[in-house]
């Protein structure tokens, strides 16, 4: 039986990463264009939690991941 985490799996979630890293960017990027004191935690937060929603979402939506009964 194959692994659940094959190489397609893994760079979707490696991509969903990045993907979530950039959204995380952005938003402590507009905190501070609208003076928004930006604390250590709130950058942490900031980048932490997209990343790690990017690298879930890039699992789940990987192609051949779906319940659907395709006959």
């Amino acid at each position: 039986m194959s692994s659940s985490f094959t190489p397609t799996r893994i760079s979707a979630a490696f991509v969903g990463a990045l993907v979530g890293a950039a959204a995380g960017l952005l938003l402590v990027t507009a905190a501070g264009t609208f003076s928004i004191t930006v604390s250590g935690a709130l950058v942490g937060l900031s980048l932490g939690v997209p990343v790690l929603v990017g690298m879930v979402v890039g699992v789940a939506v990987t192609p051949g991941n779906t319940r659907s009964d395709s006959r």
